[in-house]
């Protein structure tokens, strides 16, 4: 699994860009990603420095459309802390 493979795409919600001025990103990544693996994948597709990782397994909400009911997928999503003397990720500089 490539480096590409396991960080999907960024969550942009109020939550995650509270934490961008304290080099705090937040991602979705592959179900079996470790921390070890986002870890050197942000380092690498990025080019900074890695603090620490904290993962979370989000289930998916129960949807209802009249009689049949189904689920959403459920998703892991890593929240990645930079170290102090590390530069920005340039893709979320905009954001904040």
């Amino acid at each position: 699994m490539n480096n590409y493979d396991i960080i999907i795409k960024p969550i942009l919600s109020e939550k995650s860009y509270s934490g961008i001025g304290m080099k705090r990103y937040t991602f979705k990544v592959a179900m079996n990603a470790t921390k070890v693996d986002v870890k050197r994948a942000v380092e690498e597709i990025f080019g900074v420095e890695v603090a620490k990782v904290n993962t979370i397994t989000v289930k998916g909400k129960v949807k209802r459309r009249g009689a049949t009911s189904g689920k959403r997928p459920d998703y892991k999503k890593a929240i990645v802390q930079l170290t102090e003397r590390s530069k920005t990720i340039e893709f979320f500089d905009s954001l904040s």
